[in-house]
């Protein structure tokens, strides 16, 4: 498959029935906490869909900032603010291990290929 036809295959069609407004607050520190509000497709609350709270922040490495994100389990700011730590936490670690585990692999294809024993003529 060509890159235009990849391009032409992609679905750009919204979905009407999954809309949410989106409101975000910050401490300009740490915390940056999106609350998904769903609404139809008027613009009005949509009460009988559940609103979702995410976390996101980032922290800084010798290779740059690592983003780290986490749907909260909250219903409210306060709710969100306070499980704010606990879910970057999990999401740190859970990048962690990520990062382990592509080092690991990493390190498992570079022995392979240096235990590699070439012959002459084959």
């Amino acid at each position: 498959m060509t890159n235009d036809e990849n391009i032409s295959n992609i679905d750009f069609t919204v979905d009407k029935n999954n809309l949410y407004r989106e409101e975000g607050i910050t401490d300009h520190k740490v915390a940056s906490i999106r609350r998904l509000v769903p609404i139809k497709i008027d613009g009005s609350d949509d009460p009988d869909r559940e609103t979702v709270f995410y976390a996101s922040t980032q922290l800084m490495t010798p290779e740059g900032p690592l983003p780290l994100q986490a749907a909260l389990a909250a219903k409210t700011y306060e709710a969100a603010i306070e499980e704010f730590p606990h879910a970057m936490r999990k999401a740190l670690n859970r990048t962690i291990e990520q990062l382990q585990k592509a080092q690991q692999q990493q390190q498992r294809e570079k022995q392979q290929e240096q235990s590699r024993i070439y012959v002459p003529g084959r």
